[in-house]
């Protein structure tokens, strides 16, 4: 009888992996993933089988791990969190009878924030300005009553050569809400190597240093930066 682990991986070092995600990689006989993220748990993979494939592939992926799962032990992986823009969505829509488990993983916001400080304190929303899924109006309306709401905000998928107009247009909806000192980072590369970090606020930011490696977090109307961490209050009496 065989297995599928969805697994979220982290950032892709294996020292922000779960020891559960770990696990199950070591008990996986047959590893499936962008070839990416195999790259970034090479150690795990020692001896297993592996299948992989290039950008935009996760419905072929989705269904090999599917197959593959009938008889054997198989780990889907991504990074980041399997629930959040990850596998395990797709695995559960296109499941029939497999035996599916999914094990989470820290995801990107998470990660940008342990960098930045305290940023995600208090409510907070993820938002993906990628249009592949989502046409950029239901994007621009979601930005905007996220801003209304006084949201802590994290842009994924942020700017792309693509669509690098995207992040410039969602940042003027959401100065519209707030105080243009509210701070606004860029964090590239969470936990990994070559990680950058930058503070902005509204009124200054850059779009031009943002890429698709990057997260943006922006603070809602209490944030603030001291010493160089970004610091979102949740509340507490301090004495």
């Amino acid at each position: 009888m065989g297995k599928l682990y969805v697994i979220g991986i982290g950032p892709g070092g294996l020292e922000h992996m779960t020891i559960k995600a770990q696990e199950a990689i070591n008990e996986s006989e047959i590893i499936v993933g962008y070839t990416k993220y195999i790259d970034m748990i090479k150690p795990l993979t020692e001896g297993k089988e592996i299948f992989m494939t290039g950008m935009r592939g996760e419905e072929e992926r989705c269904k090999e791990a599917l197959k593959l799962s009938k008889d054997k032990i198989v780990a889907l992986v991504s990074t980041g969190d399997s629930g959040i823009y990850g596998m395990a969505g797709l695995i559960l829509e296109l499941r029939k009878d497999e035996d599916v488990e999914i094990i989470p993983g820290l995801t990107a916001s998470s990660a940008a924030g342990a960098v930045l400080g305290a940023p995600l304190m208090h409510d907070n929303c993820n938002i993906s300005l990628s249009d592949l899924m989502t046409p950029y109006e239901k994007i621009k309306k979601r930005v905007r009553n996220a801003a209304d709401g006084d949201f802590i905000i994290s842009l994924y998928n942020p700017r792309s050569k693509g669509r690098p107009h995207y992040l410039r247009e969602c940042i003027e909806i959401i100065r519209e809400f707030r105080d243009d000192n509210t701070p606004v980072a860029v964090v590239r590369h969470a936990l990994r190597d070559g990680q950058e970090t930058t503070i902005f606020n509204l009124g200054n930011f850059n779009e031009e240093i943002v890429d698709m490696f990057s997260i943006v977090i922006v603070g809602n109307s209490q944030s603030y930066v001291k010493d160089g961490k970004f610091i979102t209050p949740r509340g507490y009496k301090l004495c």
